[in-house]
């Protein structure tokens, strides 16, 4: 049952979000405003696997949250989603794959949120050529813009231990690599 809409109102928008107001009827039956924030594309998440069975990981600073470690994600930007994962694969660490699957498909943030999410699984992964021949300092594409300051290769069980323990906090990340664990088959 969806909540009939009275009367909506934008309140703020800029190329990336657009937030509405909402009159609604409740499912009681009574009256009220719900604000919602909807995302102007949908966002990819990346669980990366190299063969020795990491996952690549970046640690960002987040205006939000501050320091965060996270799997590379980021907005589609009305492109393709398998298009957009790898670009952002490359932007954020520095890494090309040459197998890519659809894993999973998320809502962030549902209760003030319209944001839809794909996770990707990419494996046979190498360097990017932007990377082995561009920035002396190694850095991909996007990393500095968007505060990432480490890109590292993470065994699977330490990840998970990593989430176990909240040292990844993102709550996207976390279904990501559920996902990912469902995807290889190791959760039932």
């Amino acid at each position: 049952m969806t909540w009939p809409i009275r009367a909506q109102r934008t309140v703020y928008e800029n190329p990336w979000i657009r937030v509405v107001e909402d009159d609604v009827i409740r499912p009681d039956g009574s009256e009220g405003i719900y604000g919602v924030v909807e995302m102007r594309h949908a966002a990819v998440f990346v669980v990366a696997l190299t063969d020795a069975d990491e996952v690549l990981l970046v640690t960002v600073d987040r205006h939000t949250v501050g320091r965060s470690i996270e799997v590379p994600a980021g907005g589609s930007d009305g492109e393709d989603p398998l298009v957009a994962a790898r670009r952002e694969l490359v932007e954020e660490t520095g890494f090309e794959a040459d197998d890519w699957r659809e894993i999973g498909a998320m809502s962030a943030l549902n209760g003030i949120c319209r944001a839809p999410e794909s996770v990707w699984l990419a494996t046979g992964l190498s360097p990017a050529a932007a990377r082995a021949h561009g920035d002396p300092h190694g850095h991909a594409h996007g990393q500095v813009e968007e505060g990432i300051h480490e890109v590292r290769a993470v065994p699977w069980a330490e990840v998970m231990r990593m989430v176990r323990d909240g040292e990844i906090g993102d709550g996207e990340s976390v279904a990501a690599l559920m996902y990912a664990a469902l995807a290889l088959g190791r959760v039932a």
